[in-house]
């Protein structure tokens, strides 16, 4: 033990001690954020994106056994997903949130639903990641729900990795694959990895990024490290004798092309969002799994800085602020629970310290504070920069909502956009009108859909992007809140959030309007346009009135 004199305590400045204190503090909170990587995983439906979030849950050691999906040999569900009608129909339709470590790093998972109808929750969802993994079909190529959800990754120039999934089946050609990803997806890729074969042929991977080749014996549930064979050289003879001399030469001849013709991998344009690196391999196989997984912690982006309407907050800055862009009410059944989804964004989450709720101005204060393992829960006393903290609530939270240490900044980029369908609620027990008012708020503020709320006559028009979306709103209406309803179509082209520099000229198009006039749930004013010819004569008739297409303007 060092001991200081007493001439030396009291002629030392009391900042010093302060400044010695706080570059210690801040040391660590920057050791945290560079141990942390937050993804998300993405794709059209089927490609095998859940069966690749609980492969790389194996890896992690997260869990020891994967629920195969469609699996008649397994009887139970993926990990992800835990909603009763996921586990009916073999699809996510909520976000997971999983953390596990890996190779000392802290790694945030967040698995969201490939269904198009539930697009919009992907949309926010990554809204709280830092880079994404994007899963291909061999098969099938890139499909119309890749395409889109690229478009959301480029707005926010989100990096992205590739997964050539299910070479485990007869596929197209990997270049072939890489093509169209460039000319579709408009990004430049980069092979990390490549297949030796596919289909019923299909012998493993070889990693161009640590010149290794791995070779798996296909396992859907369990792995273990004696089914890894290393091999550090290319030209190494042992990979004629493992995969056959005529699989080994094009291999080769395979690598050398990719060599002359894709440029060296250039991590600083991955991190831009110019370049995507891409692996091959069969998820439900473990091909390919690790290889992807080695990659993705020494090159995916650590927690990045993130903007305010007021200005762009850094992760190491000293003070915590958060957002939230997930609610889930009735997490588990049994319980009547909600919880809120934050992403940390900056200093050091506390459990049961206060926080600032900027929209409410006041401060709240969450004992209850969690980490999830998919449905697993477990009580957390921190959470840093990147990190997906669930906050139990009673209502107080909301999609967008930031939590700080006194700073009035809200974070911005959660928006919530023009449903494609319309369908009127019509109650079916009218003894359960006030489940079915409170089953609606709580759903709805979950970002499951939107509801829109007419002047005229207070009718309920639940708006959303797919129709399987109502089928989900009906069943956990009944089985979570005892609540019966039916959706009646409406014939409506889009939900237009108004607004005006003159309030005298809004005040008056509301009055002209007011058969077409609605609320959201945050008691906006919304204009219901029933076709688009007609709302572009509204506007053309009304320049002074803006029309918005998104919630955030």
């Amino acid at each position: 033990m060092v001991n200081f004199s007493q001439d030396f305590i009291l002629n030392i400045d009391l900042s010093t001690f302060a400044g010695i204190f706080y570059s210690a503090n801040n040391m660590s909170l920057k050791e945290e954020i560079a141990k942390r990587r937050t993804f998300g995983i993405i794709s059209h439906p089927d490609a095998g994106k859940t069966t690749l979030t609980e492969k790389l849950l194996l890896f992690g050691g997260a869990i020891q056994t994967a629920g195969a999906v469609k699996s008649n040999k397994i009887k139970q569900s993926t990990t992800s997903d835990f909603m009763e009608i996921e586990k009916q129909r073999g699809i996510s339709v909520a976000t997971s949130v999983m953390g596990f470590e890996y190779n000392g790093l802290k790694i945030n998972l967040l698995d969201t639903p490939g269904h198009q109808d539930f697009a919009e929750d992907t949309y926010r969802t990554l809204t709280a990641v830092d880079s994404v993994v994007m899963v291909i079909d061999c098969v099938k190529g890139v499909e119309i729900q890749t395409e889109k959800l690229m478009e959301v990754c480029r707005m926010r120039a989100t990096p992205v990795i590739s997964f050539i999934n299910k070479l485990d089946r007869e596929g197209r050609d990997p270049f072939e694959l890489l093509d169209e990803i460039e000319e579709k997806l408009n990004i430049q890729v980069r092979p990390l990895s490549w297949p030796i074969s596919m289909g019923k042929t299909f012998k493993g991977v070889y990693s161009l990024f640590n010149k290794t080749l791995l070779l798996f014996k296909g396992s859907q549930s369990k792995i273990s490290k004696e089914d890894l064979i290393k091999i550090a050289d290319i030209n190494d003879p042992e990979i004629d004798r493992l995969v056959g001399e005529s699989y080994a030469k094009q291999l080769r001849e395979d690598v050398e092309l990719i060599e002359g013709v894709y440029p060296e991998f250039d991590d600083e344009a991955y991190l831009r969002g110019e370049v995507a690196p891409v692996f091959f391999g069969s998820a439900v196989n473990n091909f390919g799994v690790q290889e992807l997984l080695d990659c993705f912690i020494h090159i995916a982006p650590i927690p990045r800085k993130r903007s305010t309407e007021e200005r762009e907050v850094l992760p190491e800055e000293d003070k915590f602020s958060g957002f939230v862009f997930k609610i889930h009410a009735n997490i588990d059944p049994k319980h009547r629970n909600r919880i809120a989804f934050l992403r940390v964004c900056s200093g050091k989450f506390e459990r049961a310290k206060n926080y600032y709720h900027v929209r409410l101005n006041k401060n709240f204060r969450f004992s209850n504070a969690t980490a999830f393992m998919a449905q697993s829960k477990e009580t957390i006393e921190e959470a840093f920069p990147g990190d997906i903290v669930g906050l139990y609530d009673t209502g107080n939270l909301k999609i967008g909502d930031t939590l700080t240490e006194g700073e009035k900044g809200i974070f911005k980029g959660i928006p919530s956009f023009s449903p494609e369908i319309f369908r009127e609620v019509v109650n079916l027990d009218a003894m359960k009108s006030k489940q079915l008012d409170k089953g609606l708020k709580q759903l709805m503020e979950e970002g499951v859909a939107q509801l829109f709320t007419y002047e005229l006559g207070s009718r309920k028009v639940v708006g959303t992007v797919g129709q399987l979306q109502f089928e989900v709103i009906q069943h956990r209406l009944k089985h979570e809140y005892g609540a019966s309803c039916e959706f009646h179509a409406m014939n409506l082209y889009k939900a237009c959030w108004i607004a005006s520099k003159d309030k005298k000229q809004l005040d008056e198009f509301v009055k002209s309007k007011y058969r077409h006039i609605a609320k959201d749930k945050d008691d906006k004013l919304v204009f219901m346009a029933e076709s688009k010819a007609w709302l572009g004569m509204v506007q053309d008739n009304f320049p002074e009135i803006e029309f918005h297409f998104t919630s955030e303007f």
